[in-house]
């Protein structure tokens, strides 16, 4: 493999990594507020994820071949590789919460019972005029009060943006109010317009 290849995948595995531990503390947080016992189990999945990540990064840099002040570099980014399976634990360790049913705190069991929101995963079927379209144009939150929180794409999670293109197959899961969430289904699903007669 050369130094450019190299390169290229412990950026790739860096990136990953990142991105996967800022969404699995967001979905455990999610899992508690919501008691949803199905973020909490892909939280439990992005955790074994991130581990099998930061083995292959830390073979990665310990087959680069550098001397001096690069080693130095190279144990900065093993660090970095810890700290994000650091925080994908302490993710996994708040969804046991749920998949234990272990009792929640007085004041987070007055919080989940104040909610009017809820989660709900939908996936995004060949008929969706939502395919193609970017979660900007889409407009889901303005049409159906919920908005995606994460989507599954695969077996990737993708934290989305306003520019994030939907595609078939796509898993959303998504937050909103409990009245909007047969809306936002049939948006998804490419149901009957919002507003219009039965």
């Amino acid at each position: 493999m050369s130094d450019k290849d190299a390169l290229e995948n412990i950026t790739n595995r860096l990136v990953e990594l990142k991105n996967t531990s800022e969404i699995s503390i967001d979905l455990a947080y999610s899992a508690l507020l919501l008691n949803s016992p199905y973020l909490a189990e892909e939280v439990q999945l992005l955790h074994q994820r991130v581990e099998s990540l930061d083995i292959d990064l830390e073979q990665l840099l310990l087959s680069c071949q550098v001397k001096g002040d690069d080693a130095r570099g190279l144990i900065s980014l093993i660090r970095m590789g810890i700290a994000a399976e650091r925080i994908s634990l302490a993710a996994a360790k708040i969804a046991q919460v749920v998949l234990r049913g272990i009792e929640p705190h007085p004041v987070l069991k007055m919080m989940i019972q104040a909610a009017d929101e809820t989660v709900e995963r939908v996936s995004v079927p060949e008929s969706s005029p939502l395919i193609g379209k970017t979660l900007k144009d889409a407009q889901l939150p303005e049409e159906t009060g919920w908005w995606v929180l994460v989507i599954k794409r695969g077996e990737k999670w993708v934290r989305p943006k306003a520019t994030t293109v939907v595609e078939e197959g796509d898993l959303l899961v998504a937050s909103g109010y409990s009245d909007g969430e047969e809306d936002f289904k049939q948006v998804v699903a490419g149901g009957p317009e919002l507003g219009s007669p039965a």
